[in-house]
């Protein structure tokens, strides 16, 4: 009878995890007070959390189905229509209809909100570069190959995911006439 190769349990690497776990947690809450400290420096309006973590999605993912954006929010369709609601009122976003589906609702940044999410991705990187600074390079090195890991790991994390009905529609003329 032959034996079956087992994993092994492998602790020290089970803790080299939850020590990368916390380093990482921790890190997050300190962006989040960092962020928070700094708002009323960046530029106005003041945008609350909520709200500008829907306008980072919806930059990222610019033609977002609203379907698709609640279930990444984690959200009740009700909340993220008002958080939607909010942002055009503001004029950062825009809602158009779906192409393919006449009950469905598509999200885009406008060029107004564009620029102000830019500003203030400006304004925290300034924030993050006196830090970064102060580390030696070769650690400042390391750092960013461990964060592209991290953030591409992050990525594929089933609740992150896009499904392929989730994928944006925006068409190649429709990207080219936004960026003219």
């Amino acid at each position: 009878m032959t034996e079956r190769a087992r994993p092994t349990h492998d602790p020290l690497r089970d803790e080299h995890l939850r020590d990368a776990a916390r380093q990482a947690r921790s890190i997050a809450e300190l962006f989040d007070v960092m962020w928070e400290q700094d708002r009323n420096e960046g530029p106005p309006p003041y945008i609350p959390v909520s709200q500008l973590r829907v306008m980072n999605i919806v930059d990222r993912e610019d033609g977002i189905r609203m379907r698709t954006l609640t279930r990444l929010l984690g959200a009740a369709r009700p909340s993220v229509c008002r958080l939607i609601d909010r942002l055009q009122a503001l004029g950062f976003v825009e809602r158009r209809p779906c192409p393919d589906s006449g009950r469905e609702i598509l999200l885009s940044l406008t060029r107004s909100g564009h620029r102000h999410l830019e500003r203030l991705h400006e304004r925290r990187e300034e924030l993050l570069l006196a830090a970064l600074a102060t580390m030696p390079d070769q650690q400042r090195t390391a750092m960013t190959e461990g964060l592209a890991h991290l953030q591409s790991a992050l990525m594929n994390q089933p609740m992150l995911r896009l499904d392929p009905e989730d994928t944006p529609l925006i068409s190649a003329s429709q990207d080219q006439a936004r960026s003219a």
